[in-house]
């Protein structure tokens, strides 16, 4: 009878240094990486600002005041458009119509209104006994989430002091023999209210939920993915299957690689119908997530979460054992700080917004964000999610069957016998 044959000890070897190299590489690189892609995107939103769009409306009717060509709405608009000294904000001069439009489209993150009768009530404070403030209406625009909005009323709010001030110095010129009390008034004549311009839902998480539930498509498409390639692959017998201490390797079928891919991508197309309806359920029927046009949601939904798994088998047909590594790359690690859900897009480095045109996850969450917040109009984002959805998809199949043919072709077969 033949000995065992002796078992390593694992403080024998940790002295090998070969055996720490390629982990401990990995480990470090992927650690330094994350850490700049996630970090990068959001440490610095208020300096990355650039052109956030935001709507200025001036519906001023009144009559210029005396020995001026222009009322005081006018003038406002005038010096918001052409001031150059930040290039924080995208103004958009608009009609209070127009406005609202382009706030339920999610096109502007705001809006700064100058109503009506603002120069006659701000000509009401020369006169005897003035108290009432005219005021600018600045609206928001959670739809487009909570940074983005507050940076819109923040720069919006700015804007409309720096106009009080202005028109105060005036105001306090043409009113010399005012009292202490006026004298107060006139030199920050205009008060600034908040209004929310297109609302949303209280239970949509201030304008998150469709970033979350965006996170949660990819995920089921990245993670179901990976279990059908994983499950295909040990139920064809060229994996191992390790459960505890129990392990089994089934026989091994005799198939190529384009089979191989063609059976995964059918089974990821089967799965996904089970995994989206899960996921709508969870947050819609138990969750109680703000969401209408459900039918439309629910058939988003499982092509956006599709395409990513489809992504996911094309990348693990092409690159093997380290396809997961790179599917978590192309649709996570950079998909999260470009995708302009949580930070928008022009508050993030430049690098970011060029990965913003082509990463799945800002194409998926536009459609989304579209879909929960803004009516699933086309206009709002919609339709070009629809587009980049499809040609998405269409480039994973292509992709995938394509490497997946030349490697059939030079005779790379996966037949692998079952070890004695």
């Amino acid at each position: 009878m033949n000995d065992p044959a002796p078992q390593a000890r694992a403080s024998a070897l940790l002295g090998r240094p070969k055996l720490w190299l390629v982990p401990t590489l990995l480990s470090g690189l992927l650690a330094l990486l994350l850490s700049l892609l996630y970090m990068g995107g959001i440490v610095n939103p208020q300096g990355d600002l650039k052109d956030l769009p935001i709507a200025l409306v001036n519906a001023d009717t009144g009559k210029p005041p005396a020995g001026q060509e222009q009322n005081l709405g006018t003038q406002i608009a005038a010096a918001i458009m052409s001031d150059t000294s930040s290039d924080k904000a995208d103004w958009r001069q608009l009609t209070r119509t127009q406005a609202q439009d382009e706030l339920d489209s999610g096109k502007v993150y705001g809006a700064l209104v100058v109503p009506a009768d603002f120069t006659a009530s701000v000509g009401a404070l020369t006169g005897t006994g003035a108290t009432a403030r005219p005021t600018l209406t600045v609206l928001t625009n959670p739809g487009k989430g909570s940074l983005g909005s507050s940076l819109a009323s923040q720069i919006s709010t700015q804007t409309a002091h720096q106009a009080s001030q202005t028109i105060g110095k005036q105001l306090t010129r043409s009113a010399p023999r005012a009292d202490a009390t006026q004298k107060l008034l006139l030199a920050d004549p205009v008060a600034v209210t908040t209004e929310v311009g297109h609302p949303v839902g209280i239970h949509s998480g201030l304008g998150l939920t469709a970033f979350y539930y965006t996170l949660l498509l990819v995920l089921a498409g990245f993670m179901g993915g990976n279990i059908v390639s994983n499950g295909v692959d040990t139920g064809l017998g060229y994996a191992d299957n390790e459960i505890g201490p129990w392990h089994t390797r089934l026989p091994t079928v005799p198939i190529n690689r384009t089979q191989t891919l063609l059976l995964k991508m059918a089974m990821t197309a089967g799965i996904t119908v089970l995994t989206v309806s899960l996921v709508m359920l969870a947050c819609v029927a138990i969750l109680g997530m703000d969401a209408t046009h459900l039918p439309l949601l629910w058939i988003y939904s499982y092509c956006a979460s599709l395409a990513v798994g489809l992504g996911v088998q094309a990348i693990n047909a092409a690159f093997g054992g380290i396809g997961q590594l790179v599917s978590m790359f192309v649709f996570i690690v950079l998909g999260l700080p470009s995708s302009g859900a949580t930070v928008p897009l022009q508050a993030v480095p430049a690098f970011y917004r060029f990965l913003s045109h082509f990463e799945p996850m800002r194409q998926l969450g536009d459609g989304v964000r579209a879909i929960l917040y803004f009516d699933a109009r086309g206009d709002a984002g919609l339709t070009r999610a629809w587009t980049m959805t499809a040609i998405g998809a269409a480039l994973a199949i292509l992709f995938g069957f394509a490497m997946t043919a030349y490697y059939d072709r030079k005779g790379h077969s996966r037949l692998t016998p079952q070890p004695a």
